[in-house]
């Protein structure tokens, strides 16, 4: 193994157990030590690849959107199925990664909701994250309109934002409840009158 190969694979080991850990505890609970123990990495390692615990969440964050970009790239890129039916496979297939991580959550809603009030860092890092979001769906619900699937007059951008902000409120009860109802009831509710 190269030394770039293996300095690759201990920073990908702590963000990997980070995002874990955030999901799990939040960032107020994360200990450094704990994770330590966690990836048996010494903590000389952990501050080689972050300045700071606050460095080392955001490029949690960045890990975490990566993997938000590839359910989007596979759902919306899925020219096989309508754009309504793409956007919903999207939540839908993290309906079910929320699933097999025990309900869970968006590490987006969680960190925002921990940390948004006393953190102007992470309130813009977070609010970012949802507005690239919002705007691949948007481009996805505008040829939906543009198909017909939508009335001409409704505006993408803005049913895109409502679709995020009531995923969010049902991603928290789903999380409290550990249970998917929310999330499906959502779901339902949301085309439902989106396409009346």
């Amino acid at each position: 193994m190269t030394a770039e190969a293996k300095e690759m694979s201990t920073k990908d080991r702590l963000l990997e157990a980070g995002l874990a850990m955030l999901l799990k505890q939040g960032y107020n609970h994360l200990g450094i030590q704990a994770l330590l123990a966690e990836t048996g990495i010494p903590k000389g390692s952990f501050y080689h690849y972050f300045r700071s615990k606050e460095d080392f969440a955001l490029q949690v964050v960045d890990r975490y959107m990566q993997q938000v970009h590839q359910g989007l790239d596979m759902s919306l890129g899925n020219r096989a199925l309508p754009p309504l039916q793409r956007v919903r496979r999207f939540f839908e297939l993290s309906r079910e990664k929320y699933r097999s991580e025990g309900y869970l959550g968006c590490l987006l809603g969680g960190l925002g909701q921990e940390l948004s009030g006393v953190s102007d860092t992470f309130r813009h890092k977070i609010e970012g994250c949802f507005n690239l979001i919002a705007e691949r769906i948007t481009d996805c619900l505008e040829e939906a309109r543009q198909c017909g699937e939508l009335a001409a007059e409704q505006d993408p951008r803005q049913l895109a934002d409502r679709l995020l902000d009531c995923w969010e409120g049902a991603a928290l009860r789903s999380r409290l409840r550990r249970d998917p109802g929310p999330l499906g009831a959502m779901l339902d509710f949301y085309f439902a009158a989106a396409t009346r």
